[in-house]
């Protein structure tokens, strides 16, 4: 119940700002016909998209914006123009006809439906605005007996309304794109962190394997030589620990149909490139940190392993970020050479020390602590190098006091799709 209160409550909030914006709007206007008080105004324009934004209740906001309207007009009349309140609402009364008939239409019509084809529902809408007009027309016509709209005037009617259906259309249609962008990359960066986490129970998987084999082993050596409880002890625990490797393989094939090929499409190389400096440059203020980002690319194509890249492109853009202090800058570059795709991730920060340039990839590896001085896994770089054999890539390393650069070398066919 206190939740269906709160839906309700927060709809007519959303309604009634619905009806001022609109009542607003209207008042921005043009008048495009002699002998009548019809206009053009930006109030349908923006009853029309905000019905599109959100979820509306769109008949109870078609009545209620269609009374704002009536009463704001009203006292706009009143107050600078002094025209008696009677003869001030037989005037815009057509136009509470218009948003009511409106509403009626784009409810009718179910134009939530068409979000996702533009020209259907610009269409549609244009459809329902010059029908909507036609009435409010109709409707002044029987009150003040003005001369009903001729075909060049139904024309312009006509034109205006596509113009202005279309117009919302294309404004919704930046917002839909904008934010299907952002759940994509959201995506995109929780499937490489699972993709990550996945070569991770693998290994552990392995390693779960060999301890179970050694404790069958150590179980029948202990019964051969007569030690019963022991080897009883022994075969429990080679027991827990294969229902151990049980339950992460269950884990790993969940986790692997999620970091699907099928579960993301594909990418272009200049798309990952995108989402890696945007989602890296937020991190970076997130700490406080002013870095900037250098791209350059001179080869683009779909690629197939774009989980697999975005892993590794991350992981060595956020280690750089963690390496430079205050300010800084990282480039990332990606090149064709010959058969090959080099892809290079450069920063001035803090850089590797020369004694640890050649274990820096074995797992354990770590130059961070946290605030007590515990270090971190330092999974991540033995991931890096993982990821970049799985590809049949290889992996360098240079440093100095000012700048460190990753090198990475994979055979283009391994990343790239048939498609160009």
């Amino acid at each position: 119940m206190r939740s269906n209160f709160f839906t309700t409550r927060t709809s007519l909030t959303w309604i009634i700002i619905i009806a001022l914006l609109t009542a607003i709007g209207s008042e921005i206007k043009i008048m495009p016909f002699t002998d009548t008080t019809f206009r053009f105004g930006l109030g349908s324009i923006i009853f029309f998209l905000c019905t599109l934004l959100r979820p509306t209740p769109i008949i109870l906001a078609g009545f209620i914006t269609s009374i704002v309207t009536i009463v704001f007009r009203i006292i706009i009349n009143y107050s600078l123009h002094d025209v008696p309140l009677i003869d001030s609402l037989l005037t815009h009364l057509p136009a509470a006809a218009f948003y009511v008939l409106f509403a009626i239409c784009l409810q009718m019509l179910s134009i939530h439906q068409y979000r996702e084809k533009p020209l259907m529902l610009g269409l549609l809408v244009a459809f329902s605005e010059v029908f909507s007009n036609l009435v409010e027309q109709l409707v002044r016509f029987f009150i003040h007996s003005y001369t009903f709209l001729l075909l060049h005037d139904l024309l312009i009617l006509l034109a205006v309304a596509l113009l202005r259906s279309f117009f919302v259309v294309g404004i919704y249609s930046s917002i839909l794109i904008a934010e299907q962008k952002k759940r994509v990359q959201e995506m995109l960066t929780i499937g490489s962190d699972l993709y990550v986490e996945t070569l991770y129970l693998k290994k552990s998987m392995n390693h779960i394997e060999k301890i179970t084999a050694n404790g069958f082993d150590l179980y029948r050596q202990l019964k051969s030589l007569g030690n019963r409880e022991e080897s009883l002890q022994a075969l429990l625990i080679a027991q827990e620990i294969h229902e151990v490797k049980k339950d992460s393989q269950r884990i790993y094939a969940g986790i692997s149909k999620i970091v699907g090929e099928k579960s993301f499409g594909t990418l272009r190389l200049s798309e990952l490139l995108h989402y890696i400096e945007d989602g890296n440059s937020k991190y970076a203020e997130l700490l406080g940190k002013n870095i900037g980002f250098k791209i350059s690319i001179d080869t683009d194509f779909q690629a197939k392993e774009h989980i697999a890249l975005l892993a590794l492109l991350n992981n060595l853009t956020a280690n750089a970020i963690e390496a430079i202090e205050g300010q800084g800058v990282i480039s990332i570059a990606i090149q064709q050479q010959q058969d090959d795709t080099v892809i290079t991730v450069c920063d001035n920060g803090q850089g590797i020390s020369q004694s640890d340039l050649s274990i820096i990839f074995e797992p354990g590896y770590t130059t961070k602590y946290n605030v007590e001085g515990v270090a971190a896994t330092g999974i991540g770089l033995s991931h890096v190098a993982e990821l970049v054999n799985k590809l049949n890539g290889s992996i360098s390393v240079e440093s100095n006091n000012q700048n460190t650069m990753f090198k990475i070398t994979v055979p283009t066919q391994t990343i790239q799709t048939g498609e160009t």
